[in-house]
């Protein structure tokens, strides 16, 4: 059986590990499933948009505009008070709890009512997304009572590892949708600006978290992810201290140190809500002064617009004293919670996920030795991509650059010799043991650098044609003094495990780096060879492709879409391009509520109004609308 095929498949799941479809057009190429995922999710944004808000008109005992529809609160509700006087009250921990509670009253920390304009499905993918957050968390859990790699062996691990995938995706979907949700709202709106900010900070933290996670996998994929993702993180000098192929490494981030600033941000976020409440709907008319014109800038900076512009800051951050809703906040927690685990259990059971098994230099030469043994031979000859990469691994190649080059600053920090580090030190380790091979290594070793590089070359040239006899390599005659012995014995090692061993041997302690053997594998065209067959070679639109079927992350478009801008797709300093266009892009998105332009997208294209299609028409609902409608309009400036 082909190494690479999985063996851990669910026996009632659809077997996506077959190769997927693709389409192409023009310059790009996505996956069947990728579309599919994509499109769903566009659906069920259009669905939130367009069916009825259940309860709309189901006499909810809505409150009259005006009427908060808060009930009175007893001392009791509120926490004993403290009194002025009361020397206590100086204390921090008085003045913490009096600020906590005039921040955030019970009242606003578990309300029982929202305002009457929150209806509609957009307003569901916020809880939606939490739901999904806390399955994540519990899967995760799940697999850890069985240690990172017993789902790779054990049924009942690979099916909790397939609802950690599962949740993950129902995860980052709806907060997508979510996002999409809360700018054509422009949710910034009335001092909300922080509450925007940290919804996109958990963003990208999420994102980072996925990341991290789908390098703990210790699959082809994980291998795949992390030797090609390498290149941006070291291109802007960022790999020498957070290294890819680092296993444990990764899985600490992704256990401990993501997950912990990732709750304390989406903590954060969800006070900010309660705190600020939701944005109010935006008006559903507009003064003629706010038609994009040489007038209605002058209408703008004019007395008259200044005031209108305060007025409209001043209206969006109020309290909403219009109609109410009743709202029970931990019901629609409950409902969303075991809607979300009927999914991912649903999903883990007929799906499962995807475990090709991980390329190693032992299932390598089992069906490329020769081309094993050329790939060692420009280990020792320096002419290998790491002998050349540049800095964190050494000094022989030009990094990536534009006005500076950022992998110069932190320099050599994961120092690899090819020759000694792949072929020499390895093969000292059996020198004691093989007579031939010591001799061998002696005379390279006796031999001058100059000699020792022709003697590699010409070996390199010649075994473009060896043959095998019994499984022994057989070269063509060159002038290559004692490589041909070496190399031999390097592909024993290789076929025992030995070298795999030997090269994560050389980081004592836990031994989860796995840097040098993936480099090694990574030079080679086998490894290659087998991640273009699963069509992971980022030719399509996601930077983590995935492997059969499976949906890879299309909310890493924006990422990866600048490695298809024709004029830089072929540039040396892509992967620096990319980080620096994504890191610029993310940066606009995070400071959206402050450019203008951007914050005025909502207005421009007024996809709020399907949001807010339904409010107006009760009559209750008309008279605040209209209130709402008479207020003074909300220039640009306000976001």
């Amino acid at each position: 059986m082909d190494p690479l095929t999985s063996a851990s498949h669910g026996a009632l799941a659809v077997d996506l590990n077959s190769p997927g479809s693709y389409l192409n057009w023009s310059i790009f190429t996505i996956s069947e499933a990728n579309l599919v995922l994509i499109a769903v999710m566009v659906l069920i944004f259009g669905a939130a948009l367009l069916l009825p808000f259940p309860g709309r008109h189901g006499g909810l005992a809505d409150s009259a505009p005006g009427d908060t529809g808060e009930k009175a609160s007893s001392p009791a509700d509120e926490g004993p008070a403290d009194a002025v006087d009361d020397p206590d009250s100086r204390m921090w921990t008085a003045r913490v709890r009096r600020g906590m509670l005039a921040l955030l009253p019970p009242g606003k920390l578990l309300p029982d009512r929202q305002p009457a304009y929150v209806a509609s499905w957009i307003y569901v993918f916020g809880v939606a997304s939490l739901a999904s957050f806390g399955l994540v968390i519990a899967s995760g859990f799940a697999i850890a009572l069985g240690g990172p790699d017993w789902w790779h062996t054990n049924s009942v691990g690979h099916f909790f590892n397939s609802m950690h995938l599962w949740s993950v995706e129902l995860f980052m979907a709806f907060m997508v949708i979510h996002l999409w949700g809360k700018f054509w709202m422009a949710a910034w709106r009335g001092r909300r600006w922080l509450t925007w900010m940290t919804g996109v900070v958990a963003f990208v933290a999420s994102v980072v978290e996925c990341f991290t996670g789908y390098l703990s996998q210790q699959n082809f994929d994980s291998q795949w992810i992390a030797t090609n993702g390498k290149d941006a993180f070291n291109a802007v000098g960022v790999g020498a201290f957070f290294n890819l192929m680092n296993f444990g490494q990764m899985l600490m981030w992704h256990i401990v140190l993501i997950p912990l600033v990732l709750v304390a941000i989406v903590g954060a976020h969800i006070l900010l809500v309660r705190i600020r409440g939701v944005s109010h709907p935006l008006p559903a008319r507009y003064p003629s002064w706010r038609t994009p014109s040489v007038a209605g800038l002058r209408a703008l900076a004019s007395p008259a617009g200044r005031a209108a512009r305060r007025s409209a800051r001043a209206a969006d951050a109020a309290p909403w004293r219009g109609a109410t809703r009743r709202y029970d906040i931990l019901k629609e927690g409950t409902i969303a919670a075991l809607i979300a685990l009927v999914l991912t259990v649903g999903l883990a059971t007929v799906l499962s996920s995807p475990d090709v098994p991980p390329v190693t230099l032992r299932s390598w030469v089992q069906v490329d030795a020769g081309g094993f043994l050329a790939t060692a031979a420009t280990e020792l000859d320096g002419t290998s991509v790491t002998a050349g990469y540049g800095p964190p691994y050494n000094t022989n190649g030009t990094p990536q650059s534009e006005l500076f080059a950022p992998a110069n600053i932190p320099g050599v920090r994961q120092p690899i010799d090819t020759a000694q580090t792949f072929v020499l030190q390895p093969l000292a380790k059996s020198a004691s043991t093989d007579p031939q091979l010591a001799s061998a290594l002696s005379a390279y070793n006796a031999a001058s650098a100059a000699q020792q590089d022709k003697w590699a070359a010409n070996y390199d040239t010649a075994v473009q044609k060896v043959t095998f006899v019994n499984g022994a390599p057989v070269v063509p005659a060159a002038n290559d003094g004692p490589v041909p012995v070496m190399l031999a014995t390097e592909l024993t090692l290789a076929r025992s495990g030995a070298l795999d061993g030997d090269l994560s041997a050389q980081q004592p302690f836990y031994g989860t780096d796995f840097t040098k053997p993936l480099m090694f594998l990574a030079d080679g065209e086998y490894y290659a060879n087998q991640a273009t067959s699963m069509n992971l070679t980022g030719n399509q639109w996601g930077v983590m492709n995935e492997s059969g079927s499976y949906p890879g992350q299309p909310w890493l478009w924006l990422y990866q879409l600048w490695y298809h801008v024709p004029g830089w797709r072929n540039s040396l300093n892509l992967d620096l391009i990319a980080i620096y266009m994504t890191g610029l892009s993310t940066l606009l998105l995070l400071f959206v509520p402050f450019i203008p332009g951007l914050r005025d997208i909502p207005r421009v294209i007024p996809l709020h109004r399907l949001v807010w299609r339904s409010w107006g028409e009760r009559p209750g609902d008309q008279t605040a609308a209209k209130a709402v409608d008479d207020q003074p309009a909300q220039p640009s400036v306000t976001g």
